[in-house]
């Protein structure tokens, strides 16, 4: 019997501080056992049989994807990855022996240290609360330690939950007496979510050569790419390779070369069936980019109706093939209908092209005759006088009434290089001629400046205007 004194009321508690300590002592473990190997979970098929999954599986929307160790030693085994059907895996059965497994593993492991853990921390608050003359400050610890104790099994697989329960009963009566003597009649408990109780599974060790070698055989039968049945297909080969026979779980010989047999002749079948799926892609893309390139969309469609006949011609053996294929010959089908989209465009703009161009032409040319008294410029080597006079005379202003021009939206960007090239080279003979008036270097190199954007920009012009006079290319 415990008593608090509070502003010398002298009150007595129900405080049962011996019973809980002693109920802890008896709870405590005395020591946490050690880490072993990772934990071993089972995938149980539709059928009734398993296959074994090192560690952790990822179960995604329609596939289950997991480490399936293949030969070596059971304490370093080779582990392949899986992917399966999750359509396959009788999901009742397989996570009520996984959950089984996570909470023999935890306490295999960590369980005892972690309940070791909270028990001590439960004895050390039950002290606190004893000590403690301020009955709210007691009373908020206790409820606080309540709720704490209450969520520990929820989140430690539901380990001991039932002596977690226990402890929790001798708290709410800890709670109600500090509350009575309070004067508080009223006791709310926070409603904890209780674990569901797991229901034992026993846990299978690490299957034997023989069978791993039966889990390979079905999972080739599950696996839906290729690349994966002939992967599992060479490593059940190593497999046999290392069996020895008369060890426990060993291949018997019979087994093993009838075994082996087979899944050379599956390897053979599917490098087979790859070659002719890869052959089929090879030439549908064939045809696919030639009839791209030319803008041919009714010949692509033609090809995308006649994949799922070839496909069914070969047993559709190979969908992931297939799907990549439909793929990219759709990719290839959308390339042809731009290119035909811009190429009919092209056709009703061209005559605007060519108007621009015949337009133009004089202008054009003009900037054309002066590419090399431009490129002298540049070098710092002339033009002569005479010449220098006369690109000045025959350019000024030229820039000016190119900008006033009226021109199609779509060839504004290469009127504006004319103009650019056209305004670059009026300030290159203009400084040029500044240059050999004054003598300055320096105005020199700002002739030459200009003289190479105005190149710059006549080279981008050009190639622009011809891309334009051409019909359209598939990119």
């Amino acid at each position: 019997m415990r008593r608090y004194n509070d502003a010398g009321n002298n009150t007595t508690v129900g405080f049962r501080g011996l019973a809980w300590c002693a109920l802890l002592v008896v709870l405590a473990p005395l020591s946490a056992r050690g880490e072993s190997e990772a934990t071993l979970f089972r995938l149980f098929l539709l059928d009734g049989t398993t296959l074994v999954s090192y560690g952790e599986y990822a179960r995604l929307a329609d596939s289950v994807v997991f480490s399936m160790p293949v030969g070596g030693p059971d304490s370093d085994p080779r582990l392949h990855v899986v992917t399966v059907p999750s359509g396959q895996i009788d999901w009742n059965r397989t996570d009520r022996y996984a959950a089984s497994a996570r909470y023999q593993r935890y306490a295999e492991t960590r369980g005892e240290r972690d309940f070791a853990q909270l028990t001590n921390d439960v004895a050390r608050i039950l002290n606190d609360i004893a000590l403690n003359t301020d009955r709210a400050q007691a009373l908020a610890i206790a409820e606080q330690a309540r709720t704490a104790l209450a969520e520990w099994p929820q989140a430690h697989y539901g380990y001991r939950q039932r002596d977690v329960a226990e402890i929790v009963m001798l708290l709410d009566e800890a709670i109600s007496d500090l509350r009575a003597a309070d004067g508080l009649n009223r006791f709310d408990l926070a409603l904890i979510a209780t674990p569901v109780e797991i229901e034992y599974e026993p846990l299978l060790g690490m299957p034997s050569a023989r069978e791993q070698l039966s889990q390979i055989a079905r999972t080739v039968g599950l696996a839906a790419r290729s690349s994966d049945r002939i992967a599992l297909l060479q490593s059940a080969l190593a497999l046999m390779g290392e069996s020895r026979p008369g060890t426990p779980g060993a291949i018997p010989f019979t087994e093993s070369e009838a075994f082996r047999t087979w899944a050379e002749n599956r390897i053979r079948a599917e490098q087979f069936m790859d070659g002719r799926y890869a052959d089929l892609s090879r030439r549908m893309m064939s045809s696919a980019n030639q009839a791209a390139a030319n803008g041919r969309v009714a010949d692509i469609e033609r090809i995308l109706e006649q994949l799922p006949v070839e496909d069914a011609r070969l047993g559709h053996r190979r969908p992931e093939t297939v799907a990549a294929l439909r793929a990219s010959v759709g990719a290839r089908l959308d390339s042809a209908r731009e290119l035909r989209l811009a190429r009919d465009r092209w056709t009703l703009r061209r005559g605007l092209y060519q108007d621009y161009q015949r337009s133009m032409g004089v202008q054009l040319l003009q900037l054309v005759k002066a590419q090399p008294a431009l490129e002298a410029v540049r070098r710092l080597q002339g033009p002569t006088v005479p010449q220098l006079v006369d690109l000045k005379t025959a350019l000024a202003g030229g820039a000016a009434r190119l900008v006033q021009r009226q021109v199609p939206s779509d060839l504004q960007g290469t009127h504006d290089l004319v103009v650019s090239a056209w305004r670059f080279a009026e300030n290159a003979f203009d400084a040029r001629y500044r240059a050999v008036q004054t003598g300055s270097v320096t105005t020199a190199w700002e002739a030459s400046s200009a003289a190479a954007g105005s190149l710059l920009m006549l080279s981008r012009a050009q190639r622009d205007l011809s891309a334009l006079l051409e019909p359209p290319r598939l990119q």
